[in-house]
């Protein structure tokens, strides 16, 4: 059951912004850096699986506070962001999982089959940084 909170507490916890929004995209330094710690491309999992957040160049800050050169994690999953997403502040579903708390892991329950992950660092208010700091998507096989 600790698992399955893991993840709803992602969803729970955190503030959606509509995707019509005044605010504006947050630069990110040269060289930032989102990545999977424990996962690679063509892995194969057993569900439920950790999955854990690396980010290099900038810090991580929840949601709501404003501090120069941070951010917090959003996890893509099955979907890919549009030009249009990537400019706007990033919806929360099951394929577009906040992170808003500042956590650096989570808990993914997913059922058998190919699935694509991507991360993707959001600022105070969920909007995407310019350039955006996003990772490569990676194809996970859950047994």
């Amino acid at each position: 059951m600790k698992k399955a909170k893991t993840w709803n507490a992602a969803l729970l916890g955190l503030t959606v912004v509509g995707v019509t929004s005044a605010f504006s995209q947050t630069p990110s330094p040269p060289g930032s850096a989102v990545y999977f710690i424990n996962l690679k491309d063509g892995d194969t999992v057993k569900s439920p699986f950790k999955v854990q957040f690396g980010l290099s160049g900038m810090g991580v800050a929840p949601a709501g506070i404003e501090k120069e050169k941070t951010g917090h994690h959003h996890l893509i999953v099955d979907a890919a962001l549009s030009a249009d997403e990537i400019k706007a502040p990033l919806v929360a579903d099951p394929q577009h999982v906040h992170f808003g708390g500042g956590q650096t892991e989570t808990t993914v329950t997913l059922p058998p089959g190919r699935h694509t992950l991507q991360l993707v660092l959001g600022d105070q208010n969920h909007m995407p940084h310019t350039p955006p700091v996003m990772s490569q998507t990676i194809t996970v096989t859950v047994e």
